[in-house]
């Protein structure tokens, strides 16, 4: 099993307005099927540096959750710490997927101008010249990828679902492998074969 640093949402508790890391319960089952251990990475640069540092880690996983604070999200701790976990990743030229808002936060660091979409929350839907369906539970997406992205996957509204890098192993999918019961053999796949040595 190959150990994968995890980025997590920000959670604010209503009733005492305490911030916490959060990670879907759901990733652990499903990283385990592909060879993998997450290692959650908390919303603390300093730790996330030291954890980097630190750590035999063979990849980064972007996780879902919150918007990107460019967009009007409220975790901007989030977004350093994905900072340092893809810079991180870049200077030991380990692989980073990015998942959902973890696609989102790969496609601003590359510089794609990310949009409302509407019709992409809590559905689920074709992917162009593809069989599969996926799940959708994004509110924000591009239509249009920087030229160092090649794009992989499209919904049928031209929305972008999927991205590599040219030059370098960063790759997004908008969909959550994690959910919706039994994981899907492409994602496996994926996922083994993004992250293997």
């Amino acid at each position: 099993m190959k150990l994968v640093l995890v980025s997590q949402r920000v959670v604010v508790d209503a009733a005492t307005g305490e911030r916490r890391d959060a990670l879907d319960q759901a990733w652990h089952p499903f990283l385990e099927k592909c060879g993998l251990v997450a290692v959650p990475v908390p919303n603390d640069p300093t730790t996330a540096d030291w954890l980097c540092a630190s750590v035999d880690w063979a990849g980064v996983l972007l996780t879902g959750g919150n918007d990107l604070a460019s967009l009007g999200g409220d975790a901007p701790e989030r977004d350093r710490v994905e900072e340092i976990l893809v810079a991180s990743a870049l200077d030991a030229r380990r692989p980073v997927l990015g998942v959902c808002r973890g696609m989102q936060f790969l496609l601003a660091y590359d510089g794609a101008k990310l949009e409302r979409v509407d019709g992409h929350a809590r559905t689920e839907h074709a992917l162009v010249g593809e069989s599969r369906r996926v799940n959708s539970y994004h509110r924000f997406g591009c239509r249009e990828a920087p030229a160092e992205l090649a794009v992989l996957a499209r919904a049928q509204d031209g929305v972008i679902e999927a991205v590599r890098h040219r030059d370098f192993a960063l790759r997004g999918v908008m969909w959550h492998p994690e959910r919706g019961g039994a994981a899907h053999p492409d994602d496996v796949a994926l996922f083994r074969e993004w992250f293997a040595p």
